[in-house]
Parts: structure tokens; sequence; C-alpha cells
């Protein structure tokens, strides 16, 4: 408009036309940023919703596992149950173990556990002080050797339940009481850490936990505080 000869207004033209065809083409590639921006936001949704449909079904599969477990882990606490009452254990069931503790001369009975009751404490469910350490697991986790020695006893019935007691290459013993089932025989050799069974809720238990002692011989009334004893040997519990 401002332009004072042909030449001058040609050239504004000139700067004019390419201004508007560079703000077209960022307009173009704004639009195009725009549209490949939807299409992305679509495909997350669309992937938002098979993670989310996919996460539903793992929820519903791994609820359908859990109960299976559960009912097989009260199916073995009935078969354990009739066992105690009528005093005679069905007999060891052995569990595949490829795996021991290595370097290790003692370890806890129990590999994932909460303490419970601890040894000499009061309660109306003892007619004396509690003779051991409660570990408070559920039914069906492996219970193993405390050491290398070997079974001395397999019992069934009684205030115990399903038990067993170990003889270690020390002298001492270690009992296991309250258990769903026994992966080994009076007089086995075991290692340490092999399992010795399966923990449950037999004999004279409110609920499924390892009733754990160690004992100067293998009978009851023998026992010292298991806690300080294991932890002489560097097991801390």
């Amino acid at each position: 408009m401002f332009a004072a000869d042909p030449e001058e207004l040609l050239r504004g033209q000139r700067m004019y036309a390419k201004a508007t065809a560079t703000v077209n083409r960022l307009l173009e590639e704004a639009r195009e940023a725009e549209h490949l921006t939807s299409v992305a936001e679509e495909k997350a949704r669309e992937a938002w919703y098979r993670l989310d449909a996919r996460t539903a079904e793992l929820a519903r599969i791994k609820r359908g596992i859990e109960t299976k477990l559960d009912a097989a882990r009260w199916s073995l606490q009935a078969q354990a149950d009739r066992s105690a009452a009528s005093g005679q254990c069905s007999g060891s069931v052995p569990l595949p173990q490829t795996e021991f503790p290595e370097g290790s001369a003692w370890v806890t009975p129990v590999q994932r556990y909460t303490l419970s009751a601890g040894f000499d404490s009061a309660g109306a469910r003892w007619a004396n002080r509690h003779t051991g350490q409660d570990f408070a697991v559920g039914i069906g986790s492996p219970v193993r050797s405390i050491g290398a020695g070997r079974v001395v006893s397999v019992s069934c019935g009684g205030g115990f339940g399903m038990q067993i007691v170990v003889q270690h290459n020390d002298g001492w013993y270690s009992q296991y009481a309250h258990l769903a089932s026994v992966t080994v025989d009076q007089g086995d050799r075991v290692r340490t850490g092999q399992w010795l069974g399966q923990a449950g809720t037999t004999g004279n238990s409110t609920g499924p936990h390892l009733h754990f002692e160690v004992r100067l011989t293998p009978d009851f009334g023998s026992a010292v505080d298991p806690v300080s004893w294991l932890r002489n040997r560097g097991v801390w519990l």
C-alpha cells in the first residue's frame, strides 16, 4: 500500500506470497500433527482397553487358582485330622526338593513366617507354660529340618497332632508339630534344610502354624528357648 514505485510493489507482493505460503505450510503441518496425535491417542485408548481386559482376565485366573489351592490345602488338612484322630499316620509322601541351603549348618524351620507365641509364654491354650516357638504359616507350607541329623520319631495324635522329632549330629533334638503331612519316615537321615513335612493345624491348635521346639532329649519337657538356641548358631528369627 505504501510502495513508492512498481518494483517495490512487486517485491512486497513476492514477500507476501512467500509469507502466505509459509503460514499455509505451517497450518498444514499443524493439522497433520493434530491428526497423528488423534490417531496415536486412539491407538493408546485401544491398547489400554486391551490391557485392562487382560488384567481383568488374569485376576479372574488368579482367583480361580487361589480357590483351588485353598481347597487343596483344606483337603490336606482334613486328611491329617483323620490321621491325628486315629493316632495313625498315613505314611510319608515325599515332596520333590532339589535345592538346599548352601554353606549353612543351621536354618530356620520355615522360610516365610510371622512369629506368634513364644517360648515360656502363658495362656489359656496351654496347661503350663508354652514349650516352644510358634511360626504362623499357611497350611501346606514346607517345614524343613533346622540341621542335619536323623528322624527319631514320626507320630500322630495328642496335643501336638502330627509331629516329627529329629536328632541332630551334635546330640540336640528338634520337634515340628501340628503338621498336615510328613515327607520322611522314622530312621531317615536328613540334611540341613530338607523338607520334613507341611505345616497344618492338627492337634491342640487354633489355626495353621508350626510349633517348633529344641530339646535336650527327644521327650516333652526337656525344651530350651529355641530363639536363643538358634541365635547362638548364627540363625536370627
